[in-house]
């Protein structure tokens, strides 16, 4: 995760999410069953509090789901190298989470853990969750929610710099058929999400392909012609608008 991403993740969106206090004095109370038992280690194998929490990750009930997703977040801010150490279990939990059907909450929390992981472990060893991760990812990066929309943006990013060589050609599809939704959010109703767009676009534009028949005429072409030959592919008459607006 590079600096940008880094502030723009602690940045948190200016959107209402105030909790029942019954509610709020439930979450620390898990938190703090998790962290007795993080700090009883010895006694209680690590592995077995993920086993645990896996539990709730599948429950019924939505409020379990939330709480253990939001557990997965502690561990992997406290306990870096533990995460690291089970990352194939996580990143399961988490997926999973991506995909929750009904709460919107669980997918956030979900979505913060990723970017917190990714940027840890730097992409490597993720194996088959990056086409998964990759693919919920795109969809909700035109989510209703704005919270959604935003971490969606700055994970997306995120894959882009992780892709590799390994998933190149899958990922580069995947940008192409996101081009829409990229500038549509340009100008997305909410700063933060819009901001967060502009660099992920930044990200993207190595994945778009490139025609070898375009000239450069303009000095602004000349800046950055690289990424302005990529964005002719997209549509021309764009550069402009990406100049004037800072982009580029």
């Amino acid at each position: 995760m590079d600096q940008t991403q880094r502030r723009m993740l602690d940045q948190p969106l200016s959107i209402p999410t105030a909790q029942p206090k019954k509610k709020r004095t439930s979450v620390i109370s898990f938190f703090s069953k998790v962290s007795w038992k993080l700090r009883l280690q010895k006694q209680e194998p690590l592995k077995n509090v993920f086993f645990n929490l896996a539990e709730r990750v599948w429950d019924s009930s939505v409020k379990k789901r939330h709480m253990a997703m939001r557990s997965l977040g502690t561990m992997a801010c406290e306990t870096p190298d533990k995460v690291r150490k089970y990352k194939m279990i996580v990143l399961d939990l988490l997926v999973h989470g991506l995909y929750d059907p009904v709460s919107s909450e669980v997918i956030h929390e979900s979505l913060k853990t990723l970017t917190i992981i990714l940027g840890k472990i730097q992409g490597k060893g993720l194996g088959s969750f990056f086409i998964d991760i990759t693919l919920r990812t795109r969809t909700l990066l035109d989510d209703e929610n704005d919270s959604l929309r935003y971490l969606a943006f700055v994970l997306f990013g995120q894959l882009a710099a992780f892709a590799g060589r390994k998933w190149k050609r899958f990922f580069t599809r995947q940008v192409k058929q996101t081009q829409d939704s990229l500038l549509t959010h340009l100008q997305d109703r909410n700063p933060q999400v819009a901001k967060a767009c502009k660099t992920t676009f930044r990200a993207c534009s190595p994945y778009l392909r490139q025609r070898k028949d375009y000239s450069f005429q303009s000095e602004e072409d000349q800046r950055n012609p690289k990424l302005c030959r990529q964005l002719s592919h997209y549509h021309p008459e764009l550069l402009q608008f990406f100049y004037a607006n800072k982009i580029l």
